[in-house]
């Protein structure tokens, strides 16, 4: 029987000590969003809260154990046990759903893929610069993903996926003008472009990336294929020539050297007058907690160099470009925007 008589004294070390070990384990708060996610468990409470009986059937899972993993994730707002011992979806759970506009299912299986989970468990060696990545799978990141091909599960909708709410905020943060035409460096299936084109109809729209990437785009779903294009190639050597350059998580694939050649792209073919906005997280001074913290780490386990920037590091990284940063917009999101004009 616990005891309730009499108040727990427990010292404010102590409290740091059990702090340290709750943040040590929250590595399973991530798996069990994978298992969930894997045997869509969100899907099948559409109708009403269920028992973990009757999602154990449904999902060819057992009962006990799908039962600890909703337990954990209900512990955290993701799904809720009601009186009456059934789950049903909370707010952050119906993203879990294969079903809605803006699902991050593909989106959290991508981040909890093997090929994100493992080099992070060895970030050590990402210290002693060795990219645990290249380290684990024998090649670079991207290297990787293109042999994957068209699979279903692949890195391309995972992005897409988890872009999908990032981009609600991204395209209604900056006023585009009018009649301009917007360049989406390698913009994977267009998803941004096709959201900055619903919001502004007046612009046109080049969508740039591999060839292997570019048949998988969506951006027919726009209704007018007279405001975008497709153009493949490689943004060390060229881009196209455009009014705005949109570089969405690009920059923070690379080391400086690289970045710097991608940005001096862009200043190369950019039209008079035209900018370049970097959308990736700006990471604040100090203890600020912040997303793009998170981020960064991901880039050190997986990219040969990449890594997420502070805002003097950006104003450097652009002016090896002859490109001077002219403003930071806060989207609202862990992503911002940074807007750069020509020197």
């Amino acid at each position: 029987m616990l005891e309730t008589e009499k108040d727990v004294v427990v010292s404010e070390s102590e409290a740091a000590a059990l702090f340290l070990m709750e943040r040590t384990v929250e590595y399973a708060y991530s798996a069990a969003l994978r298992a969930v996610a894997l045997f869509r468990v969100a899907d099948h409470l559409v109708d009403g809260p269920k028992s973990v009986a009757e999602l154990a059937e449904a999902t060819k899972s057992d009962e006990l154990r799908l039962y600890r993993i909703l337990r954990l994730l209900a512990s955290r707002g993701v799904f809720r046990e009601n009186e009456s011992g059934q789950y049903e979806l909370t707010a952050a759970a119906e993203f879990l759903r294969t079903d809605v506009p803006l699902s991050l299912r593909a989106g959290v299986l991508m981040l909890t893929d093997e090929t994100f989970w493992r080099p992070s468990g060895e970030i050590d060696w990402g210290v002693r610069g060795t990219p645990p990545f290249k380290r684990i799978y024998g090649m670079p990141f991207f290297d990787y993903w293109a042999q994957k091909g068209a699979s279903a599960d692949d890195f391309h909708v995972g992005m897409a996926s988890m872009s999908e709410i990032e981009n609600e905020f991204l395209a209604r943060s900056y006023d585009f003008p009018e009649g301009a035409t917007v360049i989406d460096v390698a913009g994977g299936f267009g998803r941004l472009l096709l959201r900055i084109l619903q919001r502004n109809p007046t612009l046109h729209g080049i969508l740039f990336d591999r060839p292997h990437v570019l048949p998988r785009n969506q951006l027919g779903e726009l209704g007018d294929d007279k405001h975008w294009e497709l153009v493949s190639g490689d943004f060390f050597e060229s881009v196209p020539r455009g009014d705005v350059y949109v570089l969405k998580y690009i920059l923070h694939d690379w080391p400086d050297e690289q970045a710097t050649r991608i940005l001096r792209s862009c200043r190369e073919a950019m039209a008079p007058g035209g900018r370049v906005l970097v959308m990736d997280p700006v990471i604040p001074s100090g203890n600020t907690p912040h997303t793009g913290k998170y981020l960064d780490l991901l880039c050190m386990a997986i990219y040969e160099g990449g890594r997420e920037r502070r805002e003097e590091e950006f104003r450097r990284l652009l002016a090896g470009a002859d490109l001077r940063l002219n403003r930071v917009i806060d989207t609202g999101c862990y992503i911002s925007i940074v807007e750069a004009v020509a020197n």
